[in-house]
Order: C-alpha cells, then sequence, then structure tokens
C-alpha cells in the first residue's frame, strides 16, 4: 500500500486536500491510504522513525513552526528516499529553496490557484501511483547506506558481495559498477535478505551473484570476474551453489 502524509497548518484547507485525496483513492479504488493528516511536522517524523514506508508527501511550506515545509521534506528524505513529496504554498518565489535544501519534488502547487489544486493534487497521486505499482511489480529491493550528506541506494541484485575495509567500522560494498565504503557491522548484513551469506570473517556474498566457487582456493568467482574469499568454516554452505 502506498500511504500518503499530508502536514498543513491551517485546518480549514487541511481538510479540504484531506478530502480531495480521500475521495479519489475512494472512486479510483487505488492501493493507497491517508494515513496522517497533521499540522505538526513531528508526527511524520515520528511515524517514518518506526515504520519503514515509501510514501506520498503533500507538504505546506509556510508551517506556523520552526521547521518550515521543505525543512520537513529534506528530513523526510532521511528516512524515505522514494518517496514522492509535493509542496504547496502561497508562495511560488520559494521553489529555490527546494535546491537549497536538496530536495527533488514532484510538484510545487500554489494555493492561489483555486480551481487549479484539485487537478494538480489527482496528478500527482496518478503519477505517485503509477510508480509505486511499476516498482511493486518489478520487485526492486534498494540496499541503502549514508555516505556523508548523500543517501546511496543499490539494487540488491547489483550487489556482488561486502568486505571489511581497512578503516575501522567500515566495509565496501561492490557492486557490478561501483564501490561504496559506508560504517557498518559485516554479521548484521546476512538478517537483510537470505541472498546475503557469511562465507568468511571478512566477507558476505550475495549467492545469486556466484558464478564459480574453487574449493581448494577458497575462491568466489562472481558473476563479473571479482573475486571474493570464503573459509574452510564457512565454505560448506556454498558447496551446493553452484558447480565445483
Amino acid at each position: 500500500m502506498l500511504e500518503i502524509f499530508i502536514c498543513e497548518d491551517d485546518e480549514e484547507q487541511r481538510k479540504r486536500l484531506t478530502q480531495y485525496v480521500s475521495d479519489y483513492i475512494m472512486i479510483e479504488n487505488l492501493d493507497m491510504k491517508v494515513v496522517i493528516s497533521t499540522a505538526h511536522s513531528k508526527d511524520i517524523i515520528n511515524y517514518l522513525q518506526q515504520n519503514d514506508t515509501t510514501g506520498l508527501y503533500f507538504l505546506d511550506v509556510d508551517l506556523q513552526e520552526e521547521k518550515s515545509g521543505i525543512a520537513l521534506g529534506a528530513e523526510i528524505r532521511q528516512y524515505d528516499t522514494q518517496g514522492a513529496i509535493v509542496f504547496i504554498t502561497t508562495h511560488p518565489e520559494l521553489t529555490y529553496l527546494t535546491f537549497t535544501y536538496k530536495v527533488e519534488a514532484m510538484d510545487y502547487i500554489t494555493k492561489d490557484q483555486f480551481t487549479d489544486i484539485q487537478k494538480r493534487v489527482i496528478d500527482c497521486i496518478d503519477t505517485a501511483y503509477h510508480r509505486y505499482m511499476q516498482n511493486k511489480h518489478n520487485h526492486r529491493k534498494l540496499f541503502q547506506t549514508k555516505m556523508g550528506d548523500k543517501v546511496i541506494s543499490i539494487e540488491y541484485n547489483d550487489i556482488l558481495f561486502f568486505e571489511t575495509s581497512s578503516q575501522l567500522h567500515k566495509i565496501i560494498l561492490h557492486a557490478h559498477n561501483r564501490q561504496v565504503e559506508f560504517y557498518g557491522k559485516l554479521k548484521a548484513l546476512p538478517e537483510m535478505d537470505n541472498r546475503f551469506y557469511r562465507c568468511h570473517n571478512s566477507y558476505v556474498v550475495n549467492k545469486d551473484n556466484i558464478a564459480e566457487i574453487d574449493i581448494a582456493k577458497r575462491e568466489i568467482r562472481m558473476v563479473n570476474g571479482q573475486i571474493c574469499y570464503a573459509s574452510s568454516r564457512f565454505l560448506k554452505g556454498l558447496k551446493d551453489i553452484v558447480p565445483k
């Protein structure tokens, strides 16, 4: 289900926007739901901290609190990198702030265009729902981690293996076309997906991307030719994956 979040401090406008969204979901029988409709940004952040979700967010830019709607959008991105964010405001000149805060917005709706707001909201719902269903049917699963102030997303299918870095508490992720170094614990990776197997004290391999295993040398050749290693202790768990 695609979850919808609305943050608007004007009660009348919030009720109207929530009604637009709820009515359209019901009429079109979409797999969507308004989870939170609130005047307070913390309600949305608290929810995201406790739930793993991909959502559609309608955010008032001019919230009557210290945090603006655009700052809220930037904070949402820390928890939901794939979500669709729509800003609603009476100040279209503030659109430049979405670039300052590095928030990728689906749309920017101006409140004074009263006859157009409902149509623009519906267009955003249609677009977000179409993308959600595409991703759902493609069964895309993303591994996400932070590098500095950036969130890096890599499809699980593209991951070859992980290895411990020479830098303390860091892990190197080897994908088909890139390497990413991040802070983490190697032992936690196999719990994330059953494709990941701890094959060595310093390596976790994606079993789906193994091309061959040399038992004598304890080498695992990946589908792109890269090599990672297995220890005798963990090798038995790989013997039946591919022909030796």
